[in-house]
């Protein structure tokens, strides 16, 4: 998962980073620091995305930035 890819899911669900972030279970500024690419996406933040909005590798395929 790269920065297009969380950019894509939080666009895809209409959130801002700040609801996002929340979603997630994460802090308003990761998600801010990934999306300008200043973070990198780590396993442990895809697997929160992944669980938080149930998506699977191929969801993820298709919202792949």
């Amino acid at each position: 998962m790269n920065k297009e890819t969380v950019k894509n899911i939080r666009k895809n669900y209409n959130m801002n980073q700040r609801n996002f972030a929340q979603a997630v279970n994460c802090s308003f500024s990761l998600i801010a620091l990934v999306e300008v690419g200043k973070r990198r996406v780590t396993k442990n933040l895809e697997d929160k995305i992944k669980q938080a909005f149930q998506l699977n590798d191929h969801d993820l395929k298709t919202l792949q930035g």
